[in-house]
């Protein structure tokens, strides 16, 4: 599959590969994202360089290959102590972490709208991502496999954008994040009960160091 990513940098929005910019935060289409094999964008992106001298200016440091573990060990327990009760859970898939936002506690039946209630802990987030800033964010939504493949494609990359959305006017810094969505391609759970796509309804953050 071709590859589309979008960078921007010093406030201009450069096009690669015919990808065309909706929003501040970087977008990679559903059908990009949809080839997705693990839980964030990440793997569709070669090398892990995407503007990484640009960020460096802006204040997104790279990190040196030993201290990334330890950088990321303390960002993990971190958001961990800052989530507690908040139904986010944090996993370590090597060197980066997964945090999975339940989407039936974030956001109405069909709906991409953050649920009021749930800016606390995505400020939380926001908050970590602030204080760890040599990370890039893969922002993924998912669905069940309720309703017709296309409109489910479409929900999930609208959910991972409000979520985009919500962190990036909390500071997060634009050019950090990407989105996409994957619809219903990839469940964690069975969609043959209703808890199983309660499990599968999700926007699922990868944070990865500059540095991989």
């Amino acid at each position: 599959m071709r590859i589309h990513r979008c960078l921007i940098v010093a406030g201009l929005a450069v096009s690669l590969a015919s990808c065309q910019f909706d929003s501040a935060p970087n977008t990679i289409g559903g059908a990009a994202a949809g080839g997705l094999a693990g839980a964030g964008i990440g793997a569709l992106v070669s090398g892990g360089n995407r503007g990484t001298g640009a960020l460096i200016g802006a204040g997104v440091g790279a990190l040196a290959g030993g201290a990334i573990g330890n950088y990321m060990d303390r960002q993990q327990a971190d958001l961990r102590r800052n989530l507690a009760g908040t139904g986010i859970d944090v996993t370590r898939r090597g060197d980066n972490l997964i945090v999975d936002i339940p989407g039936d506690v974030t956001f109405a039946t069909d709906s991409a709208t953050i649920k009021p209630a749930f800016y606390g802990p995505l400020d939380s987030v926001a908050a970590t991502l602030n204080q760890y800033t040599n990370t890039y964010i893969d922002v993924v939504g998912h669905t069940d496999n309720t309703g017709p493949a296309d409109y489910n494609q479409r929900l999930s990359e609208a959910r991972a954008r409000s979520v985009a959305d919500y962190i990036n006017s909390r500071g997060v810094y634009a050019p950090r994040i990407n989105i996409g969505g994957v619809g219903e391609a990839q469940p964690v759970a069975s969609n043959a009960t209703a808890s199983g796509r309660q499990e599968n309804r999700r926007v699922a953050l990868t944070i990865r160091p500059n540095g991989q």
